[in-house]
């Protein structure tokens, strides 16, 4: 058993939790972090920099498992940051956080894991995996609807799926710190990492700037009739529904209605115009169900902190979707994922396009 140790409390529960059942338990760091200078990779808190490292490996020692980190600089750089710069300078809002879970954390880990004799992998996720009457493997949402995170992790396949334990998903997030801190574990207070962890200063436009080596060119804020408003920094600066940040002084609050790289445009609009009942996505991934052969209802979460809400969703291509809401809903945005819920249980999700 590879146990996915991130320096955090929850990956460290879970890690103590899986020996407690018995499980041969062996904790693995993934090294993702570019060629940085080391003194920013120890600036970096979140789960990528050499901090987490350290706490991993005295989390590991507490609990007097094996640890090994595990360099996976390559497949980061091609299936995260690659795509998180593509995206972006194609006028969509990535997410890297569920790219680096399906190609990264899972795929890159597992197949590793698999090669030196593990059974399965753990991560410690708010999610519940379980086996379904029909065969097929699902994410049930976790117990605590706060910390819930089946939303990242929808496009885990039926493989991957087979092969992996979350064992935190049963518990809330003060129940895993009250048994780090009876356990005595060093990471039982560290706060969570709320950042993308490669950009930990949160100016996503200057990083893509710096790793594509040049910048990103300034364009027309324009208004639906194409009529100019004034000059934006660039398109890599703006997401649909964006209020803040714009420099416009139009005497009323406005939003970041389109974005148009064919033409580095960037369309605003008032705070009504971002709201739609209709989306189609693809890159579908289906969970609980091995298809939608017919149109059926569902709630669908089209953000991590969306709250979910009523749809009809209909297959209208191979890997198509169209979603038609109950009621409309703030900022659908191009390259995010919509998720698909029965109850607690995953259908399935996709890339909004």
């Amino acid at each position: 058993m590879v146990v996915g140790m991130s320096g955090g409390v929850d990956s460290s529960v879970a890690a103590w939790l899986l020996k407690e059942q018995g499980y041969e338990v062996i904790g693995v760091t993934m090294q993702i972090w570019q060629d940085q200078a080391e003194e920013i990779q120890q600036e970096n808190g979140g789960c990528c920099g050499l901090s987490a490292v350290e706490d991993a490996r005295r989390v590991a020692q507490q609990l007097e498992i094996p640890y090994y980190v595990m360099n996976f600089k390559q497949e980061f750089k091609e299936h995260v940051i690659r795509y998180f710069m593509e995206e972006y300078l194609a006028g969509r809002t990535p997410n890297p956080c569920i790219a680096c879970n399906r190609y990264v954390k899972w795929e890159a880990l597992l197949k590793r894991s698999l090669d030196i004799g593990a059974d399965y992998i753990a991560t410690g996720h708010y999610a519940r995996i379980e086996q379904l009457a029909n065969g097929r493997f699902a994410l049930r949402t976790s117990a605590t609807a706060a910390k819930d995170q089946t939303y990242a992790l929808y496009s885990l396949t039926q493989e991957q799926l087979a092969h992996t334990l979350m064992p935190v998903g049963a518990y809330t997030k003060e129940e895993i710190r009250q048994l780090a801190q009876g356990l005595g574990l060093s990471t039982a207070q560290k706060p969570d990492s709320q950042e993308i962890c490669f950009v930990p200063d949160k100016d996503y436009a200057g990083f893509i700037d710096r790793e594509a080596g040049r910048k990103v060119p300034e364009g027309d804020f324009v208004n639906a009739k194409g009529e100019v408003l004034g000059r934006h920094r660039g398109i890599t600066h703006y997401t649909i529904g964006q209020r803040k940040g714009l420099g416009l002084s139009m005497g009323r609050r406005m939003v970041v209605t389109r974005i148009c790289p064919e033409s580095n445009q960037v369309v605003i609009g008032e705070p009504e115009d971002v709201f739609s009942k209709t989306l189609e996505a693809d890159h579908l991934n289906f969970m609980a169900v091995e298809n939608f052969t017919k149109k059926r209802s569902a709630m669908a979460k089209i953000r991590y902190n969306h709250g979910g809400a009523p749809c009809e969703v209909e297959k209208i291509g191979a890997d198509r979707v169209r979603v038609v809401f109950a009621e409309p809903q703030r900022a659908v945005t191009p390259g995010q994922a919509v998720v698909f819920y029965d109850g607690e249980y995953v259908l399935g999700g996709g890339s909004i396009r």
